[in-house]
């Protein structure tokens, strides 16, 4: 064995699961484990799990078995950690399972197979931790759990209730990022806008200020640090609308990532969902005026248990009046324990797949025309990557990984990933905008 443990990680699933393969990374290089990029190179390998829906689960149980051939010593973590038995009937070799957010118990696992070399107090570590994004953009997750029992998910029972992190340890947390040279902050969690519900609001102090722990507090002192804030996956909660004012004041970017799910309130009631999709559309129009470069992105399910063609085509009126900037959307799959397996009315996979087909066709012209819009306008654009030949970035309407690029052709001197620049929009794509700097 070498002198530092070697360890693998493997990382599957959202932003959250990753947040939290940070927290144990930083946790190992803090010990003096050292992380390797290889199976054949680690001395111990941990694969942090999804087990969301049908295809994270078999993904998450192939790779394990991926990393037994390859390596033979597993220790399993994250969501799928839950459900230990089924983990151990296809893959009984594994050492260890913990899991979602049980970092301590992830910790005492390798303790016990691959002890630590030495005292954490005595080495030094980057302040803003291991970080498994690049080095300009960092997810901030501000709770964990949630507590919505949604009929199609079980976030609930592999992550628990809602538990908020007080204002004051997310904020240090976020000043250490920018710092240590985070240029955009990505706000997460599994229900954002619920963030300080459970401590009722309570107050915290942070730079010798009270501060309640909720999330207009929050975004407003995020919004004083010089970097970009963008806010994830926000339930449409009545107290959203008071985040719009701090978008148009130019403190959090003027983005939104809300999951609407469906436009039928038939099927939104049973999805468990907020069944009031008229009200939506109002409270849209008023967004775009208090804050007319709001970029608004949301996802929708098709083919759910129950749906018929009258609540899929007022899902197709819906997205055709409200006119969202980025859609995602997929097709009704069955989760495993989730309250929606047991509803009547099972749609036929045939329908499903046409009924996203045509519910997908009708959005990509919609984002064509938002795009073909932006051709003439000014951005500033933080750049992600500097190519032999173009710079490749991001705009503020446009978070990474899951929007489109903003693309300027070209070989240029003197400029860096995390830096921003301003641009005008010279022509677009399907999915990208391309520029030239002004």
């Amino acid at each position: 064995m070498a002198e530092h443990p070697r360890i693998g990680f493997v990382s599957l699933g959202c932003p959250k699961n990753l947040v939290d393969s940070e927290r144990i990374l930083t946790q190992l290089r803090a010990e003096g484990y050292q992380l390797v990029p290889s199976y054949a190179e680690a001395d111990l390998v941990i694969v942090n799990t999804c087990g969301f829906i049908d295809e994270a689960v078999a993904e998450s149980l192939d790779a394990i078995g991926e990393a037994l051939d390859a390596n033979g010593r597993v220790l399993v973590t994250g969501c799928l950690g839950q459900r230990e038995a089924e983990i151990r009937a296809r893959h009984p070799q594994v050492l260890g399972v913990t899991g979602a957010h049980a970092y301590e118990a992830v910790m005492e696992q390798v303790h016990r197979h691959l002890p630590a070399p030495h005292d954490p107090y005595l080495d030094l570590l980057p302040p803003q931790g291991v970080k498994l994004t690049p080095r300009h953009y960092a997810y901030l997750k501000i709770s964990e759990g949630c507590n919505h029992r949604c009929s199609f998910c079980i976030i609930p029972q592999m992550r628990g209730d809602l538990v908020s992190r007080p204002i004051g340890e997310v904020l240090d947390e976020a000043a250490r990022l920018v710092e240590g040279g985070v240029r955009e902050l990505l706000v997460v969690s599994q229900d954002t806008s619920a963030y300080g519900v459970d401590l009722k609001y309570r107050l915290d102090i942070h730079g010798g200020r009270p501060l309640e722990t909720r999330l207009k507090s929050l975004a407003r002192e995020l919004g004083q640090l010089p970097a970009w804030t963008r806010l994830h996956y926000v339930y449409p909660y009545p107290h959203v609308d008071e985040l719009i004012p701090l978008m148009a004041e130019g403190l959090i970017l003027p983005y939104l990532d809300i999951p609407l799910q469906h436009a039928s309130e038939r099927v939104l009631r049973a999805m468990r969902r907020p069944a009031a999709s008229e009200r939506m559309l109002s409270r849209i129009r008023q967004w775009r005026e208090i804050s007319p470069d709001i970029t608004l992105r949301s996802t929708f399910i098709v083919g759910f248990p129950g749906e018929t063609e009258e609540d899929f085509d007022r899902l197709l009126d819906f997205i055709q009046e409200a006119r969202l900037d980025r859609v995602g959307a997929f097709a009704y799959s069955p989760v495993k324990g989730a309250a929606a397996n047991e509803l009547p009315g099972a749609v036929p996979e045939p329908v499903k797949q046409d009924r996203l087909a045509r519910f997908m066709e009708i959005q990509a012209q919609i984002s064509r025309d938002k795009l073909a819009a932006q051709v003439g306008r000014r951005l500033t654009m933080l750049i992600d990557e500097v190519q032999e030949e173009r710079l490749v970035g991001r705009g503020p309407g446009d978070a990474p990984e899951v929007d489109g690029q903003v693309i300027v052709e070209g070989a240029w001197e003197g400029i860096s990933p995390g830096d921003f620049i301003e641009v005008e929009v010279t022509g677009y794509d399907d999915h990208d905008l391309f520029a030239e700097p002004v």
